[in-house]
Protein backbone atom coordinates (compact mmCIF):
# COMPACT_ATOMS: atom_id res chain seq x y z
CA UNK A 1 0.00 0.00 0.00
CA UNK A 2 1.73 3.61 -1.12
CA UNK A 3 1.71 6.48 0.96
CA UNK A 4 -1.85 7.86 -0.87
CA UNK A 5 -3.66 4.86 0.20
CA UNK A 6 -2.69 4.72 3.79
CA UNK A 7 -3.51 8.35 4.16
CA UNK A 8 -7.00 7.62 2.41
CA UNK A 9 -7.59 4.55 4.89
CA UNK A 10 -6.75 7.00 7.54
CA UNK A 11 -9.26 9.47 6.27
CA UNK A 12 -12.06 6.90 6.02
CA UNK A 13 -11.13 4.99 9.00
CA UNK A 14 -11.19 8.85 11.19
CA UNK A 15 -15.32 9.50 9.48
CA UNK A 16 -18.26 8.33 10.85
CA UNK A 17 -19.32 6.24 8.42
CA UNK A 18 -19.82 2.47 8.99
CA UNK A 19 -19.56 -0.04 6.24
CA UNK A 20 -20.39 -3.48 5.01
CA UNK A 21 -18.43 -4.65 2.15
CA UNK A 22 -19.39 -7.27 -0.48
CA UNK A 23 -16.74 -8.40 -2.88
CA UNK A 24 -16.54 -10.96 -5.72
CA UNK A 25 -13.97 -11.40 -8.54
CA UNK A 26 -11.58 -9.13 -7.26
CA UNK A 27 -10.37 -5.92 -5.12
CA UNK A 28 -8.71 -8.21 -2.27
CA UNK A 29 -5.99 -5.94 -1.81
CA UNK A 30 -8.30 -3.49 -0.83
CA UNK A 31 -9.54 -5.17 1.95
CA UNK A 32 -6.27 -5.51 3.31
CA UNK A 33 -5.83 -2.38 3.11
CA UNK A 34 -8.44 -1.47 4.96
CA UNK A 35 -8.13 -4.16 7.71
CA UNK A 36 -4.33 -3.00 7.94
CA UNK A 37 -4.61 0.51 8.65
CA UNK A 38 -5.77 0.95 12.74
CA UNK A 39 -9.20 2.09 13.68
CA UNK A 40 -10.58 -0.94 10.78
CA UNK A 41 -13.38 -1.42 13.61
CA UNK A 42 -14.50 2.19 12.91
CA UNK A 43 -15.61 1.39 9.67
CA UNK A 44 -16.08 -2.62 8.77
CA UNK A 45 -18.68 -3.79 10.27
CA UNK A 46 -18.59 -6.91 7.98
CA UNK A 47 -16.54 -7.98 4.73
CA UNK A 48 -18.12 -10.97 2.93
CA UNK A 49 -16.51 -12.57 -0.07
CA UNK A 50 -19.11 -14.37 -1.95
CA UNK A 51 -16.97 -16.11 -4.52
CA UNK A 52 -18.35 -19.01 -5.56
CA UNK A 53 -21.65 -19.48 -7.71
CA UNK A 54 -23.65 -20.70 -5.25
CA UNK A 55 -22.27 -18.37 -2.34
CA UNK A 56 -23.12 -15.35 -4.57
CA UNK A 57 -27.02 -16.96 -5.33
CA UNK A 58 -27.57 -17.64 -1.90
CA UNK A 59 -26.16 -13.77 -0.76
CA UNK A 60 -28.43 -12.31 -3.56
CA UNK A 61 -31.56 -14.65 -3.16
CA UNK A 62 -31.95 -15.70 -6.76
CA UNK A 63 -29.70 -16.25 -9.78
CA UNK A 64 -28.11 -13.35 -11.36
CA UNK A 65 -28.44 -12.64 -14.65
CA UNK A 66 -24.63 -11.92 -15.01
CA UNK A 67 -22.57 -12.51 -12.20
CA UNK A 68 -19.95 -9.60 -13.24
CA UNK A 69 -22.44 -6.69 -14.09
CA UNK A 70 -23.55 -3.71 -12.55
CA UNK A 71 -26.79 -4.64 -11.43
CA UNK A 72 -25.07 -7.32 -9.82
CA UNK A 73 -22.97 -4.78 -7.90
CA UNK A 74 -26.08 -2.74 -7.36
CA UNK A 75 -27.86 -5.47 -6.14
CA UNK A 76 -24.84 -6.44 -3.79
CA UNK A 77 -24.37 -2.68 -2.36
CA UNK A 78 -28.39 -2.71 -1.28
CA UNK A 79 -27.94 -5.88 0.18
CA UNK A 80 -24.74 -4.94 2.41
CA UNK A 81 -26.71 -1.23 3.22
CA UNK A 82 -29.33 -2.87 4.34
CA UNK A 83 -27.37 -4.96 6.59
CA UNK A 84 -25.01 -1.92 7.70
CA UNK A 85 -28.47 -0.42 8.68
CA UNK A 86 -28.81 -3.61 11.49
CA UNK A 87 -25.19 -3.86 12.47
CA UNK A 88 -24.37 -0.07 13.13
CA UNK A 89 -24.40 1.70 16.10
CA UNK A 90 -27.34 4.27 16.23
CA UNK A 91 -26.95 7.39 15.04
CA UNK A 92 -24.07 6.50 12.20
CA UNK A 93 -24.08 7.29 8.93
CA UNK A 94 -24.08 3.55 7.16
CA UNK A 95 -22.39 2.71 3.30
CA UNK A 96 -23.01 -0.49 1.61
CA UNK A 97 -20.35 -1.79 -0.58
CA UNK A 98 -20.97 -4.15 -3.44
CA UNK A 99 -17.75 -5.17 -5.86
CA UNK A 100 -17.85 -7.79 -9.04
CA UNK A 101 -15.36 -8.12 -11.25
CA UNK A 102 -14.37 -10.24 -14.40
CA UNK A 103 -10.61 -10.11 -13.99
CA UNK A 104 -7.23 -12.17 -15.49
CA UNK A 105 -7.61 -15.69 -14.59
CA UNK A 106 -5.94 -19.12 -15.24
CA UNK A 107 -7.87 -19.43 -18.63
CA UNK A 108 -7.56 -16.44 -21.22
CA UNK A 109 -11.58 -15.12 -21.46
CA UNK A 110 -13.41 -14.12 -24.13
CA UNK A 111 -14.77 -11.26 -23.01
CA UNK A 112 -13.52 -7.88 -21.77
CA UNK A 113 -11.55 -7.60 -17.94
CA UNK A 114 -13.78 -5.66 -16.32
CA UNK A 115 -15.18 -4.61 -13.16
CA UNK A 116 -18.25 -3.09 -11.81
CA UNK A 117 -18.78 -1.08 -8.47
CA UNK A 118 -21.31 0.21 -6.45
CA UNK A 119 -22.24 2.05 -3.00
CA UNK A 120 -25.74 3.02 -1.17
CA UNK A 121 -26.08 5.43 1.43
CA UNK A 122 -29.17 6.98 2.66
CA UNK A 123 -29.98 9.32 0.02
CA UNK A 124 -27.74 8.19 -2.29
CA UNK A 125 -27.16 4.76 -5.15
CA UNK A 126 -23.84 5.48 -6.91
CA UNK A 127 -22.22 3.12 -9.46
CA UNK A 128 -19.30 2.66 -12.00
CA UNK A 129 -17.82 -0.02 -14.76
CA UNK A 130 -14.42 -0.13 -15.98
CA UNK A 131 -13.91 -2.17 -18.89
CA UNK A 132 -9.44 -2.75 -18.22
CA UNK A 133 -7.20 -3.49 -21.56
CA UNK A 134 -6.76 -7.21 -22.48
CA UNK A 135 -3.45 -8.69 -21.63
CA UNK A 136 -2.04 -5.06 -20.41
CA UNK A 137 -1.79 -6.32 -16.83
CA UNK A 138 -1.19 -9.46 -14.64
CA UNK A 139 -3.96 -11.00 -12.70
CA UNK A 140 -2.48 -9.22 -9.77
CA UNK A 141 -1.74 -6.39 -10.80
CA UNK A 142 -5.58 -5.93 -12.37
CA UNK A 143 -6.84 -6.57 -8.20
CA UNK A 144 -4.32 -4.06 -7.57
CA UNK A 145 -6.12 -1.42 -9.97
CA UNK A 146 -9.77 -2.74 -9.21
CA UNK A 147 -8.21 -2.26 -5.71
CA UNK A 148 -7.43 1.47 -6.35
CA UNK A 149 -10.64 2.15 -7.28
CA UNK A 150 -12.56 0.57 -5.02
CA UNK A 151 -11.14 2.40 -1.70
CA UNK A 152 -11.29 5.82 -3.81
CA UNK A 153 -15.57 4.64 -3.99
CA UNK A 154 -15.52 4.19 -0.48
CA UNK A 155 -14.12 6.98 0.09
CA UNK A 156 -16.15 9.06 -1.98
CA UNK A 157 -19.40 6.81 -0.08
CA UNK A 158 -18.11 8.27 3.59
CA UNK A 159 -17.52 11.87 1.91
CA UNK A 160 -13.90 12.35 2.42
CA UNK A 161 -11.15 13.30 0.00
CA UNK A 162 -9.60 10.77 -2.39
CA UNK A 163 -7.01 12.18 -4.23
CA UNK A 164 -4.71 9.96 -5.62
CA UNK A 165 -2.76 9.11 -8.86
CA UNK A 166 -5.35 6.83 -11.19
CA UNK A 167 -3.72 3.72 -12.28
CA UNK A 168 -6.07 3.41 -15.22
CA UNK A 169 -4.55 4.50 -18.42
CA UNK A 170 -6.17 6.99 -20.92
CA UNK A 171 -8.79 4.54 -22.31
CA UNK A 172 -9.74 3.28 -19.72
CA UNK A 173 -12.65 5.64 -18.73
CA UNK A 174 -14.80 4.51 -15.76
CA UNK A 175 -18.87 4.34 -16.44
CA UNK A 176 -20.37 6.17 -13.82
CA UNK A 177 -23.84 6.33 -12.72
CA UNK A 178 -25.63 8.52 -9.99
CA UNK A 179 -29.01 8.49 -8.30
CA UNK A 180 -29.37 11.10 -5.40
CA UNK A 181 -33.06 10.41 -3.03
CA UNK A 182 -34.77 12.66 -1.49
CA UNK A 183 -36.65 11.77 2.02
CA UNK A 184 -39.98 11.07 -0.03
CA UNK A 185 -38.30 8.41 -2.04
CA UNK A 186 -36.69 7.47 0.51
CA UNK A 187 -39.68 6.68 2.54
CA UNK A 188 -41.07 5.03 -0.26
CA UNK A 189 -37.82 2.63 -0.86
CA UNK A 190 -39.05 1.90 2.98
CA UNK A 191 -42.72 1.25 2.74
CA UNK A 192 -42.16 -0.96 -0.38
CA UNK A 193 -39.36 -3.43 1.49
CA UNK A 194 -36.52 -2.25 -0.52
CA UNK A 195 -34.38 -0.71 2.65
CA UNK A 196 -35.61 -1.87 6.13
CA UNK A 197 -35.48 1.37 7.72
CA UNK A 198 -34.79 4.76 8.41
CA UNK A 199 -32.95 6.20 11.23
CA UNK A 200 -33.46 10.30 12.39
CA UNK A 201 -31.14 11.06 15.29
CA UNK A 202 -32.51 14.30 16.69
CA UNK A 203 -30.99 12.31 19.72
CA UNK A 204 -27.55 14.09 18.28
CA UNK A 205 -25.35 11.66 20.22
CA UNK A 206 -23.13 9.87 18.46
CA UNK A 207 -23.02 6.65 20.81
CA UNK A 208 -21.00 3.65 20.95
CA UNK A 209 -23.22 1.85 22.70
CA UNK A 210 -24.28 -1.10 20.37
CA UNK A 211 -27.59 -2.12 21.80
CA UNK A 212 -30.70 -0.51 21.29
CA UNK A 213 -33.26 0.62 24.09
CA UNK A 214 -36.14 0.81 21.99
CA UNK A 215 -39.64 2.03 22.37
CA UNK A 216 -42.47 0.87 19.65
CA UNK A 217 -45.97 2.37 18.47
CA UNK A 218 -48.02 4.01 16.38
CA UNK A 219 -47.69 7.77 18.59
CA UNK A 220 -50.55 9.27 16.99
CA UNK A 221 -49.74 11.70 18.74
CA UNK A 222 -46.12 11.16 21.13
CA UNK A 223 -47.05 11.95 24.54
CA UNK A 224 -45.22 12.92 27.84
CA UNK A 225 -45.92 9.08 29.24
CA UNK A 226 -44.09 8.00 26.23
CA UNK A 227 -41.25 9.95 27.19
CA UNK A 228 -41.19 9.27 30.62
CA UNK A 229 -41.34 5.69 29.50
CA UNK A 230 -38.37 5.12 27.41
CA UNK A 231 -36.34 7.66 29.95
CA UNK A 232 -37.38 5.60 33.29
CA UNK A 233 -36.49 2.12 30.69
CA UNK A 234 -32.85 3.44 29.75
CA UNK A 235 -31.98 4.10 33.74
CA UNK A 236 -32.96 0.39 34.34
CA UNK A 237 -30.85 -1.03 31.11
CA UNK A 238 -27.52 1.32 32.05
CA UNK A 239 -25.38 1.72 29.09
CA UNK A 240 -27.51 1.91 25.75
CA UNK A 241 -29.22 3.71 23.07
CA UNK A 242 -32.85 4.75 23.77
CA UNK A 243 -34.97 5.83 20.37
CA UNK A 244 -38.55 5.29 19.30
CA UNK A 245 -39.72 3.17 16.80
CA UNK A 246 -42.62 3.20 14.24
CA UNK A 247 -43.31 1.15 11.64
CA UNK A 248 -45.05 2.43 8.50
CA UNK A 249 -46.96 -0.52 7.87
CA UNK A 250 -49.22 -1.83 10.15
CA UNK A 251 -50.26 -5.57 10.62
CA UNK A 252 -54.20 -4.77 10.31
CA UNK A 253 -54.38 -1.11 8.87
CA UNK A 254 -52.93 0.17 5.34
CA UNK A 255 -50.00 1.17 5.27
CA UNK A 256 -48.99 4.94 6.59
CA UNK A 257 -48.56 7.41 3.42
CA UNK A 258 -44.86 9.15 3.60
CA UNK A 259 -47.10 12.51 4.36
CA UNK A 260 -48.00 10.98 7.35
CA UNK A 261 -44.81 9.68 8.72
CA UNK A 262 -43.35 12.94 8.10
CA UNK A 263 -46.08 14.52 10.07
CA UNK A 264 -45.15 11.91 13.10
CA UNK A 265 -41.75 11.94 12.89
CA UNK A 266 -41.83 16.00 13.27
CA UNK A 267 -42.92 15.20 16.88
CA UNK A 268 -39.58 13.83 17.63
CA UNK A 269 -37.48 16.56 16.22
CA UNK A 270 -39.83 19.10 18.43
CA UNK A 271 -38.29 17.10 21.62
CA UNK A 272 -35.10 16.17 20.32
CA UNK A 273 -35.53 12.19 20.18
CA UNK A 274 -34.47 9.94 17.64
CA UNK A 275 -37.27 7.71 15.87
CA UNK A 276 -36.38 5.05 13.48
CA UNK A 277 -39.15 4.43 10.92
CA UNK A 278 -39.43 0.88 10.02
CA UNK A 279 -41.76 -1.72 8.40
CA UNK A 280 -41.99 -4.65 10.38
CA UNK A 281 -45.45 -4.15 12.72
CA UNK A 282 -44.59 -7.62 14.49
CA UNK A 283 -42.00 -7.78 17.51
CA UNK A 284 -40.37 -11.14 16.32
CA UNK A 285 -39.04 -9.24 12.78
CA UNK A 286 -38.59 -6.63 14.61
CA UNK A 287 -36.24 -8.72 17.18
CA UNK A 288 -34.17 -9.49 13.66
CA UNK A 289 -34.03 -6.12 12.35
CA UNK A 290 -32.38 -4.87 15.54
CA UNK A 291 -30.78 -7.77 17.39
CA UNK A 292 -29.88 -7.72 21.09
CA UNK A 293 -32.01 -4.67 21.94
CA UNK A 294 -34.34 -4.06 24.85
CA UNK A 295 -37.50 -3.10 23.89
CA UNK A 296 -39.73 -1.13 25.90
CA UNK A 297 -43.90 -2.16 25.93
CA UNK A 298 -46.64 -2.00 28.08
CA UNK A 299 -48.62 -4.70 29.97
CA UNK A 300 -51.12 -4.74 27.29
CA UNK A 301 -48.67 -5.42 24.79
CA UNK A 302 -46.44 -8.11 26.89
CA UNK A 303 -50.36 -9.88 27.47
CA UNK A 304 -50.81 -9.92 23.42
CA UNK A 305 -47.18 -12.07 23.24
CA UNK A 306 -48.15 -14.63 25.61
CA UNK A 307 -50.99 -15.38 24.12
CA UNK A 308 -51.65 -18.01 21.87
CA UNK A 309 -54.72 -16.69 20.19
CA UNK A 310 -52.36 -14.66 18.23
CA UNK A 311 -50.92 -17.66 17.26
CA UNK A 312 -53.43 -18.79 15.70
CA UNK A 313 -54.32 -20.84 19.14
CA UNK A 314 -50.50 -22.82 18.63
CA UNK A 315 -49.46 -22.82 22.16
CA UNK A 316 -46.02 -24.50 20.85
CA UNK A 317 -45.88 -21.77 17.83
CA UNK A 318 -45.86 -19.11 21.02
CA UNK A 319 -42.64 -20.38 22.54
CA UNK A 320 -41.00 -20.96 18.50
CA UNK A 321 -42.03 -17.60 17.49
CA UNK A 322 -40.08 -15.97 21.08
CA UNK A 323 -37.60 -18.24 21.82
CA UNK A 324 -36.44 -16.76 18.57
CA UNK A 325 -36.56 -13.15 19.63
CA UNK A 326 -34.58 -14.55 22.58
CA UNK A 327 -32.08 -16.12 20.57
CA UNK A 328 -31.20 -12.46 18.90
CA UNK A 329 -30.49 -11.26 22.46
CA UNK A 330 -33.21 -9.19 22.63
CA UNK A 331 -35.52 -8.63 26.00
CA UNK A 332 -38.90 -6.77 27.03
CA UNK A 333 -39.25 -4.14 29.88
CA UNK A 334 -42.80 -4.51 30.48
CA UNK A 335 -44.10 -0.98 32.24
CA UNK A 336 -47.65 -1.12 34.01
CA UNK A 337 -50.78 -0.30 31.96
CA UNK A 338 -54.11 -0.59 32.31
CA UNK A 339 -56.21 -3.46 30.87
CA UNK A 340 -59.76 -3.54 30.37
CA UNK A 341 -60.30 -1.18 33.14
CA UNK A 342 -57.95 -2.98 35.62
CA UNK A 343 -54.16 -1.92 36.26
CA UNK A 344 -51.68 -4.83 35.04
CA UNK A 345 -48.01 -4.88 35.63
CA UNK A 346 -45.59 -8.04 34.51
CA UNK A 347 -46.07 -10.44 37.71
CA UNK A 348 -50.01 -10.18 37.10
CA UNK A 349 -49.42 -12.59 33.92
CA UNK A 350 -47.47 -16.35 33.69
CA UNK A 351 -44.95 -16.31 31.89
CA UNK A 352 -43.43 -19.37 30.46
CA UNK A 353 -40.92 -20.51 32.54
CA UNK A 354 -38.21 -20.89 29.60
CA UNK A 355 -39.17 -17.02 28.50
CA UNK A 356 -39.17 -15.25 31.95
CA UNK A 357 -35.65 -14.03 31.95
CA UNK A 358 -36.64 -12.40 28.52
CA UNK A 359 -39.37 -9.79 30.48
CA UNK A 360 -37.89 -7.61 32.89
CA UNK A 361 -40.18 -6.00 34.95
CA UNK A 362 -40.67 -1.73 35.33
CA UNK A 363 -41.45 -0.76 38.77
CA UNK A 364 -45.16 0.59 39.35
CA UNK A 365 -43.17 3.12 41.76
CA UNK A 366 -41.06 4.32 38.74
CA UNK A 367 -43.97 4.43 35.88
CA UNK A 368 -47.12 3.89 35.34
CA UNK A 369 -49.26 4.67 32.23
CA UNK A 370 -53.45 5.23 32.70
CA UNK A 371 -53.99 6.89 29.09
CA UNK A 372 -53.53 6.31 25.47
CA UNK A 373 -52.36 7.74 22.75
CA UNK A 374 -56.37 6.96 21.24
CA UNK A 375 -57.84 8.38 24.16
CA UNK A 376 -55.67 11.31 23.73
CA UNK A 377 -57.04 11.92 20.37
CA UNK A 378 -60.31 10.93 21.61
CA UNK A 379 -60.43 13.94 24.04
CA UNK A 380 -59.10 16.22 21.65
CA UNK A 381 -62.36 15.56 19.03
CA UNK A 382 -60.12 13.49 16.72
CA UNK A 383 -61.90 10.53 17.02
Amino acid sequence: MDVSARAMVEAIHASPTQAVLYLSGGASQALGWLMSVPGASNTVLEAVVPYSRMSMIQLLGKVPTQFASRQTAEDMALLAYNSALKLSQPGFPVLGVGFTGALASTHPKRGDHRFHVSTRTSNQLWASTVSLSKGLRTREQEDGVSSQYLLKAIAYGCKVPASFVSELTDTEIPDEFEIQFDEDQELDQLINGEICFKVYPFLNDMSRAERKIILSGSFNPLHDGHLKLLEVAASIVGEGYPCFELSAVNADKPPLTVSEIKQRVRQFEKVGKTVIISNQPYFYKKAELFPGSAFVIGADTAARLINPKYYSGDYGRMLEVLSGCKSTGCVFLVGGRTVNGDFKVLDDFDIPQELRDMFVPIPADKFRMDISSTEIRRSQGML
